[in-house]
């Protein structure tokens, strides 16, 4: 008997249902995307805006919405073609706007990712997943988005926020696409077999070293807020800290750009090692320090997450753990022991230590995908065949050599190009505030602040009221004037 397709399942139904549209597949490349949005908005914001010290709550919240927002613009009018589009440079897409509705419902298509053998025929086909580009766009979105989002912990507390607003635009059109078309959209990085299966370079890598390098240009917070910056929630900061690890099924399971095993499977070892990761932070901080750190198992939680994420759907859950394992003690140590003692990590103010969560993190999860790719799982993702780790011998030796170099590529690239974007931006704006914001804090720089710690109505009386437990310095209020709250 000849089988029949179901009448929901069959193409050509409505001009909105073409034959090549798998509604599967753009059911979860939506929600992939919507789960990835909400690790920034609400997930980061409510992160940022909680771990900080009272007085700059505002302000750190504002900032990564502040990111997302421009982001959004920056990327359907310029930035999406020049990180999936057609080949401008090896490493660069021809810019152009992602917004007529002949370009967002024609069949997804990553035009660059075509992979030819040495003799010229094609090896992998492009990249055509079965639903439309606006749905690509968006996912790709908001990875661009959560990016910039991560460098700005590195510059809570202090940066200017005109020059936060300036900064924005810049580092995504010559910093990150530069990273995503070299690695994701077909340049040098992609067709050399350079594995990154969902954004370890591309995003924690650059965002730790594009915050590090920023940070080092900004200069650091107050004295008085290196010495003293403790956490205005946490139990706030545990719900945004819930949204990221919940967010990252998006994150890691909608990079096969199908709902399919090997998205299944990154979404396992995802979650697998970011337990391992958070266990193994807590523990050495107990066996150290004597006490389990909330904060520090939001760490390990984070290190796992982005060490997991260039290998998510190319390793074996044993591998998972391993990664879990390194990745909760490798960057426990580099910010609990090294960054202590290395004059230079001490110097510059990185204020969440984003350097040592993304990008130790990142690049160690980059060479370990190096050693871990399993090559079954290689061929149901990458271009170039017979790709695989270095346990799995043959050429994953060599393997390994093409993990360092790329993220050699994306550290020197950042550390060069954000260096110039900081030195633009400061010819225009300072890139730090001055001295009487820093000391006030949000309600010097926005006139707002995170909580009403007095009566609604009622003027602000340092006799009565004193100062916030977090020794936050407060402006006198004009005289006959409400402060607001």
């Amino acid at each position: 008997m000849a089988s029949t397709v179901p009448v929901a399942y069959q193409g050509n139904l409505s001009a909105s249902v073409p034959v090549w549209l798998n509604k599967g597949d753009n059911a979860w490349q939506m929600i992939a995307a919507t789960l990835v949005g909400l690790q920034s908005v609400p997930g980061l914001v409510i992160l940022y805006g909680s771990v900080v010290k009272k007085k700059w709550a505002v302000n750190s919240a504002f900032m990564a919405l502040y990111a997302f927002a421009a982001v959004v613009l920056c990327w359907v009018i310029w930035a999406y073609k020049m990180s999936f589009g057609d080949k401008l440079l090896p490493f660069w897409g021809k810019a152009g706007p992602a917004l007529g509705q002949k370009y967002l419902l024609k069949q997804s298509a990553l035009p660059a990712t075509t992979h030819y053998h040495k003799d010229g025929t094609v090896e992998t086909a492009m990249a055509t997943p079965f639903y439309p580009m606006a749905t690509m766009v968006w996912f790709q979105c908001v990875f661009a988005a959560i990016t910039v989002i991560l460098l700005a912990g590195s510059l809570l507390g202090r940066m200017n926020i005109r020059a936060w607003m300036m900064f924005v635009p810049l580092w995504l059109t010559f910093c990150y696409t530069v990273g995503v078309f070299s690695l994701w959209g077909g340049g040098f990085l992609f067709h050399w077999g350079v594995m990154d299966y969902s954004g370890g370079y591309v995003i924690h890598l650059s965002s730790g070293i594009g915050g590090f390098t920023t940070a080092y240009w900004v200069g650091p917070r107050s004295t008085r807020d290196r010495e003293r910056f403790p956490p205005n929630n946490v139990l706030l900061m545990l719900a945004g800290a819930g949204l990221l690890w919940l967010g990252w099924a998006g994150f890691n399971g909608g990079d096969p750009y199908a709902a399919n095993t090997d998205s299944s499977m990154a979404v396992l070892n995802t979650n697998i090692c970011a337990a391992t990761s958070l266990l193994v932070w807590t523990w050495l901080d107990v066996i150290f320090f004597k006490k389990p750190s909330v904060i520090g198992a939001v760490q390990g939680m984070i290190t796992g997450l982005v060490c997991i994420t260039p290998a998510a759907g190319l390793v074996q859950g044993w591998a998972a753990i391993v990664m879990g394992i390194l990745s909760g003690s490798v960057p426990w140590f580099t910010m609990m022991i090294l960054h202590k003692r290395w004059t230079l990590l001490h110097h510059i103010d990185d204020t969440l230590g984003v350097f040592h969560t993304h990008a130790v993190a990142g690049y160690l999860g980059g060479i370990l995908t190096g050693v871990f790719a399993e090559p079954e799982l290689c061929s149901l993702f990458l271009p170039v065949t017979n790709s695989r780790g270095a346990v799995y011998g043959g050429s994953g030796g060599i393997q390994v050599l093409k993990q360092l170099a790329g993220g050699a590529f994306i550290i020197g690239w950042n550390a060069v190009v954000t260096s110039i974007i900081c030195l633009v931006v400061r010819v225009v704006l300072p890139l730090r505030m001055p001295e009487e914001e820093l000391l006030i804090g949000d309600d010097a720089v926005h006139g707002e602040e995170a909580y009403a710690l007095w009566g609604d109505g009622e003027k602000y009386d340092s006799a009565k009221h004193g100062l916030y437990s977090d020794d936050t310095q407060h402006q006198m209020p004009s005289s006959g004037t409400t402060q607001v709250v």
